[in-house]
């Protein structure tokens, strides 16, 4: 018999051996202290901080200017509404101004937004709802049920956390229902079943979220029941991966629930998935790696993002299931493809209307629209008539009719808002964005740069023509190269405006680990093959030099949570190329970050310091354990907020601390609300901008 156990003590040594390892790294790390989110002592750094970084900043004579024009534009009266069908001929949207920057969910009727003169009514006002309770409410959403829409959940996060308080809302009479469903602050997942049962998945007690702070227990709650006594139908375990256990409801144009499906993340990107059958489960035979998107014709459609083998089907592909049939043979299934994209293609997005699936697609990162019916055993497809070179993105489904409503962006060229029917194919513009900036003298080009083994890595580019190809041009660029992410032309308002207009060039990059080209290109990046995200980024950073845009001395980056992980990987492995590096609310210390905040929920995407391999990977990149003393870096400018229970403000705060105990002069900035966008309002978001361009006029334009 072969001795299996050897090779498992051997792993176990290993594993031993690595955390005893990481657990040495902790020991020897001064600043664990800071991860207490809002302890006194983590506050008190953070504020000191703030007074000695934003003078040097806000007392630059061009910051006011940059505040008021970040202002202008967040606030102007003449955006577009971000409207959603809201069933019939009602349409919603929340709405946010220099009046209400906590803003106003709103509705009035399709027929009047058409015509350019709505009669908006109020359906709650959050801004007066924060003053009346003496709390810092951040909208997050309402969750309505169909086919009326008229009772909703609404989620209201405490200065931008991921963790909301949810109410039922009557949205006709505009108030909270005093004996409503109420959820208290934590990460839930819930969704109607009908008015008086909700699918919830919360947790009653710290035992009841996995490690990484989501819940993954589902409960079915009764309108006449509290939490506690809802009845439980499925649970992970608190060991899975992921973000927690979540639910799916399909409905059927009427409103009733045609299917119910609960899935269990076991790391990043794999899960399990369970159809509800009364007080019972079925587990479904799809792959781990793969996504449910939508119901349509009575069809269950999915996206792969991995190969199946055994169907002969590929990462990126579009497949459906006849519902019935996965109802009956859960752990038989046989899919039926959709659509498979090119090499340069990709499945952004998917929805459904009444009778059309509606697939948004990128083609070497431009988008388009595709309508889908099911006729005879075959999908047929027609692509919409929308603008072209631009990003595309579906921004609401009818579920009572087939009309839906795209946005169309790109980098010059102002956003518009388009009416479309998947059924007749007949499309009409509703609004378009006035200018936020002078595009006369501008130019959006499009450039690919060579990786390091050989892959083509594509970039966008907007600059001034008349823009001296001699090196010496301020140049910004920008990435984030994770998560099937895709980094899409949109219209350019502050970087236009705050940037290019000053004369400075504005740089996209669509490195690996992005959605760009599909499942393919991010998986090129995960975990041990990481290193090719990073050398993506410096081959479009040498591409820039090399074609005469910049010089290192010009050359500033910025990016945000898992980009900001990549500006603290190009500071400390190629610092020599970028004079500036804004690192807004970043990943940091890559070795006790599963540790953090809701880090352990990322392991698919960069491998687990438990695992010697993984491990070492990580601690090979890992900005926090590779700052040094005696290099050439430049500045920097570090941003996070208090209030983000995603990443967590420690990797921010250690970064900055280390730098200050290696000699490194850096600019920090704490916001002590803001949740992961590091802003709570509108106000709050222009500061941050205008913080952000003046740092970069210092380093790259003085």
């Amino acid at each position: 018999m072969r001795n299996v156990l050897r090779p498992f003590a051997l792993a176990a040594t290993l594993l031993l051996g690595t955390l005893a390892m990481t657990e040495a790294l902790a020991a020897d790390d001064p600043y664990t202290w800071m991860e207490e989110i809002e302890g006194d002592r983590a506050l008190e750094w953070a504020k000191a901080q703030n007074a000695r970084s934003l003078p040097r900043l806000q007392n630059d004579p061009r910051y006011a200017g940059l505040y008021a024009e970040a202002q202008a534009i967040a606030t102007a009266p003449d955006r577009i509404p971000g409207i959603a069908f809201a069933g019939g001929e009602k349409v919603r949207d929340f709405w946010q101004d220099r009046t209400h920057v906590r803003g106003l969910w709103r509705e009035t009727d399709l027929a009047g937004y058409r015509s350019g003169a709505p009669v908006w009514r109020t359906i709650l006002d959050v801004d007066a709802l924060a003053r009346v309770e003496k709390a810092n409410w951040v909208f997050a959403g309402a969750d309505c049920l169909a086919p009326d829409n008229r009772l909703c959940l609404v989620s209201l996060s405490d200065g931008g956390k991921d963790a909301v308080t949810v109410r039922e809302f009557d949205a006709l009479e505009g108030r909270f229902l005093d004996n409503g469903f109420r959820l208290p602050e934590g990460k839930h997942r819930f969704g109607w079943i009908d008015r008086d049962t909700l699918l919830v998945v919360t947790a009653l007690s710290p035992d009841e979220s996995t490690t990484s702070g989501y819940p993954y227990i589902a409960r079915l709650l009764s309108r006449s029941q509290t939490l506690a006594q809802a009845r439980e139908v499925f649970r992970g375990e608190r060991k899975d991966g992921g973000y927690g256990v979540y639910g799916q409801v399909f409905r059927n144009v009427g409103g009733q629930v045609e299917a119910a499906i609960l899935a269990r993340p076991l790391d990043t990107f794999s899960a399990e998935y369970h159809l509800l059958a009364g007080d019972r489960t079925l587990k479904l035979a799809l792959p781990l790696r793969s996504t449910l998107q939508a119901l349509v014709a009575g069809r269950l459609v999915v996206s792969l993002e991995a190969d199946w083998a055994e169907t002969g089907l590929k990462a990126g592909d579009l497949v459906d299931f006849d519902l019935a049939a996965v109802r009956a043979t859960p752990g038989a299934l046989k899919p039926n493809l959709v659509l498979r994209p090119t090499q340069s293609q990709s499945v952004e997005q998917v929805a459904s209307t009444r009778d059309r699936l509606v697939i948004g697609l990128l083609d070497n990162v431009r988008g388009q629209v595709r309508s889908l019916k099911r006729n005879g055993g075959a999908w047929t497809s027609q692509t919409l008539d929308l603008p072209s070179d631009s990003t595309l993105t579906l921004t609401s489904a009818s579920d009572d009719s087939d009309r839906i409503l795209v946005s169309a962006a790109s980098y010059l060229s102002p956003t518009s808002q388009w009416l479309a029917d998947a059924g007749t194919g007949a499309t009409d513009r509703l609004r378009s964005l006035p200018p936020r900036f002078d595009a006369s003298n501008m130019v959006a080009e499009q450039h690919w740069a060579v990786s390091k083994d050989g892959t083509r890595v594509p970039y966008s580019l907007v600059r001034r023509k008349d823009a001296p190809m001699n090196g010496a041009n301020p140049t910004l660029l920008y990435a984030y190269g994770g998560f099937l992410v895709s980094q899409t032309p949109a219209y350019a308002a502050i970087p236009g405006k705050l940037w290019v207009e000053k004369g400075g060039i504005y740089v996209v990059a669509n490195i690996r680990g992005g959605g760009e080209f599909g499942p393919r290109w991010h998986n090129a990046g995960l975990k041990l093959n990481r290193m090719r995200v990073y050398e993506d980024f410096f081959a479009v950073s040498e591409d820039l030099i090399r074609r005469g845009y910049t010089s290192p001395r010009r050359l500033g980056i910025m990016g945000g949570s898992n980009g900001g992980l990549l500006m603290g990987v190009a500071l400390t492995r190629r610092p020599e190329l970028y004079n500036a590096v804004v690192i807004q609310v970043p990943l940091f210390d890559m070795i006790r970050y599963t540790q953090i905040g809701a880090g352990a929920s990322w392991v698919g995407e960069y491998g687990d310091p438990a695992i010697p391999a993984e491990r070492e990977m990580l601690l090979s990149y890992s900005p926090y354990q590779n700052l040094k003393a005696g290099q050439s870096y430049p500045q920097v400018f570090i941003e996070t907020s208090t209030k983000d229970d995603r990443v967590h403000p420690a990797h921010a705060r250690k970064a900055a601390a280390r730098l200050k105990d290696l000699g490194y002069d850096y600019l920090y900035y704490e916001n002590i609300d803001g949740g992961h966008a590091a802003a709570a309002n509108l106000n709050e978001r222009a500061l941050r901008q205008a913080l952000e361009y003046t740092y970069l006029m210092q380093r790259l334009m003085d």
